[in-house]
């Protein structure tokens, strides 16, 4: 499995040799990333180029990772429903506004060119009912994130109990902290774990459980930290850290493994 993103670099190479760039930049339309500098913004396409062009761009995107993965997740999906944008001339996100995607219209003409595909939707942050509606169009399963879950009422999407088949359930994701710190426990504690069953035990098709989860790790491990663009994507697995020595973790999640059918 990949992750492709929605948006790409204003350093990459499209940028100057695809016509699919418009003016303004994107956005998380939510908190405090609302009031970043614009040198934390991606730049846009021009959907009605690309739509013109029969989506090529996004066709040959597809057909790449295809050829790379099995299937992927696309970050940032909403926007292809409708996005924040941002003026180039704007000095804070805060300035912006929201715009249409492409919505169906897209995915239509890639289905058209390479078949069903296996995406999954990074369905998170102000999903609305239109993101909802065109994830639901195409099949593609949305997400759920345990570390989202507690702390708000019971209808939060991401507890348990409101899970669905069509889902991929994480402890955490990239951008999350690990399990370990996030719920402030001492390293040999055993309530991360809880949290690894309950992924394991939700009705969501799929779980994904990070290796820095099942290794009981803290925060030197985390992988990513969003808004920031130093020091992210280093953690490695230890050399001192040989498979012969995680025998206790690996016999503990093949129960689990067993005991709720994960294939």
């Amino acid at each position: 499995m990949s992750r492709r993103r929605i948006w790409y670099s204003g350093r990459s190479a499209e940028l100057r040799l695809q016509p699919i760039v418009g003016v303004p930049r994107s956005s998380s339309p939510t908190g405090v990333l609302r009031l970043l500098p614009k040198q934390y913004l991606s730049p846009l396409y021009d959907w009605k180029a690309m739509e013109k062009d029969g989506f090529s761009w996004w066709i040959r995107r597809i057909k790449r990772a295809l050829n790379l993965y099995d299937e992927f997740r696309i970050d940032h999906f909403r926007g292809f429903a409708g996005f924040w944008a941002v003026p180039a001339e704007a000095q804070v996100a805060i300035a912006g506004r929201w715009k249409a995607g492409p919505k169906e219209a897209l995915f239509d003409a890639i289905f058209k060119a390479v078949g069903k595909i296996n995406i999954i939707a990074e369905d998170l942050g102000v999903i609305t009912e239109d993101v909802v509606r065109l994830r639901k169009a195409i099949g593609a399963p949305g997400m759920a994130v345990l570390q989202f879950a507690f702390g708000s009422d019971g209808y939060n999407p991401h507890l348990p109990h409101n899970h669905e088949p069509n889902q991929v359930v994480y402890t955490g994701t990239h951008d999350n902290d690990t399990v370990l710190n996030y719920l402030g426990v001492r390293k040999n504690d055993d309530i991360p774990w809880s949290l690894i069953e309950a992924a394991l035990a939700s009705v969501a098709r799929t779980a994904i459980i990070p290796l820095q989860d099942i290794l009981g790790l803290g925060n030197s491990a985390r992988m990513n930290i969003p808004a920031t663009q130093l020091g992210n994507w280093r953690w490695r697995i230890p050399i001192s850290m040989g498979f012969d020595t995680l025998e206790p973790q690996a016999k503990r999640l093949s129960v689990l493994v067993s005991l709720y059918n994960r294939k």
